[in-house]
């Protein structure tokens, strides 16, 4: 199959310049996105003619390129209604249905140009190019139609923060429903002074959104203190909180300030606040109560303030019923609680974490991989992802080492992408099963003669997510 790809030898306007791919071909459009982004374009992506609506009501572009034949509506609906609302952007029709009357009826309704598919690269962007440098002002009215654009739909509306905020480049928030509707709750919650429970399962992303509630919150310029709950001893649990003074107990051999201080005025995060014992629980509802601490040996008390925020992959309310968490810690810590959903559920997520994760594992492993080809992206969009981000993040790096083309395959995906999807007749109802994934933790650690940071590797989870199994399934 003959390969192109976009010319370097001309220059091409991309200088603050964003683009509304709006395209029903998850692979297509996230390969765009890719090599559009790579030439310097600011691209979101939507799925149908009416997420691609509500893309315009809530930031502005500068060029949309549009697929012809969407699952709702089709191109020409969407360049009607533009018309109507007062968008003035110019628009470039692409379709696989390339005939003359279909690219005339498109001219007719307003669209800048039309290119049909396969898109050849080079010619995509020089019909950009043009597009661009005849455009009018974004959302300027139409000549004629006397109706004011809806330029407050661009300036004055509330927008969704993930929309509009630069990201960290470690982390891509996604384009789902699943999570517009999270990012949209986080902007709500962010600048309330709101104490946060993020429940999510192990590689969902929590910590990312724990920052960017801060980063959203009106504690942005003070201290993100980050607290592992998993990884601290009982007996150092309250020294790491609340620090502690000189000779105070066995190893105190100098002053420890505590996360409480260290997060004055700022965010405290505790991850995995359900694996605190007991006793630890009481001395954190204290200083959350009284915002007031007293370091391990010393008879001084220090006021704090700070916004705490917490994340588990526990059911606390379980918890409760056995007595490992106390109700009242509970609902101090609960104020206002955030789902954090699955990989799975976000299945229009997947093939843009997996190209996002694809960048990253090129810079760091110095390879030039161009993405996937059909029957990997088929298989990434299909499998379970039990590990969530992080085992996709772990697959897609293992991948772009092995690779022996421009394109990972499925062969370099690993096996459990390989086995062949389960038909409907055999298809099991369980969402976990629990036995087999015992079975492949006591395998791994009887290989690893019962190393826990081999048997992590080997199981490709990390050593957080193993202890976490091990205390899930009495694993000594």
């Amino acid at each position: 199959m003959k390969k192109t790809y976009f010319c370097t030898n001309k220059k091409h306007i991309t200088m603050s310049h964003s683009i509304l791919i709006v395209e029903d071909d998850l692979t297509f459009s996230t390969m765009l996105k890719t090599w559009l982004g790579k030439k310097g374009f600011s691209v979101d992506t939507a799925s149908s003619n009416a997420r691609a609506r509500k893309q315009l009501d809530a930031q502005s572009y500068d060029l949309i390129l549009s697929d012809l034949r969407l699952p709702d509506q089709d191109g020409i609906f969407l360049l009607s209604w533009m018309k109507e609302q007062g968008y003035d952007i110019p628009l470039i029709i692409m379709t696989g249905y390339a005939d003359i009357q279909s690219a005339v009826q498109a001219i007719k309704h307003g669209a800048s140009d039309y290119i049909s598919k396969p898109v050849q690269p080079d010619e995509l962007l020089k019909k950009i190019d043009e597009a661009l440098q005849g455009k009018a002002l974004p959302t300027a009215p139409q000549a004629g139609t006397g109706k004011t654009p809806s330029a407050p739909k661009a300036s004055g509306r509330k927008i969704v923060p993930h929309s509009t905020t630069v990201l960290p480049s470690n982390f891509l928030e996604g384009e789902s429903e699943a999570a517009r509707q999270l990012y949209n709750y986080v902007g709500l919650v962010a600048p309330t002074p709101m104490s946060v429970l993020i429940n999510g399962a192990s590689g969902t992303g929590k910590e990312y959104v724990a920052h960017r509630i801060h980063q959203l919150s009106k504690r942005a310029d003070k201290p993100f203190i980050a607290i592992d709950c998993g990884s601290i001893p009982k007996e150092l649990a309250a020294s790491e909180f609340f620090g502690h003074v000189k000779g105070s107990f066995t190893g105190a051999l100098n002053d420890k300030t505590g996360a409480f201080v260290e997060a004055n005025g700022g965010t405290l995060f505790l991850d995995e606040i359900g694996n605190l014992s007991y006793e630890v629980q009481i001395q954190l509802l204290r200083a959350l109560q009284e915002r007031r601490i007293r370091p391990v040996g010393s008879s001084k008390e220090i006021e704090v303030d700070v916004r705490l925020i917490s994340a588990t992959n526990e059911n606390l309310q379980q918890a409760i019923e056995k007595g490992n968490f106390r109700e009242d810690l509970y609902h101090r810590i609960n104020e206002f609680t955030l789902r954090m959903p699955a990989l799975k559920e976000r299945q229009e997520d997947i093939l843009l974490f997996a190209n996002f994760f694809l960048d990253q594992a090129n810079r760091e492993l110095d390879r030039r991989l161009t993405g996937f080809d059909a029957a990997a992206s088929q298989a990434l969009q299909t499998y379970s992802w039990p590990g969530n981000l992080r085992q996709l993040k772990n697959i897609v790096k293992r991948a772009t080492l092995l690779a022996q083309s421009n394109f990972i395959t499925l062969a370099e995906l690993g096996y459990e992408l390989q086995e062949p999807v389960r038909s409907a007749g055999t298809q099991t109802f369980s969402l976990h099963d629990e036995a087999a994934e015992k079975k492949r933790i006591l395998e791994a650690l009887k290989q690893t003669g019962n190393n826990k940071s081999k048997a992590a590797v080997l199981l490709g989870i990390d050593r957080k997510t193993l202890y976490n199994k091990l205390k899930l399934y009495d694993i000594q």
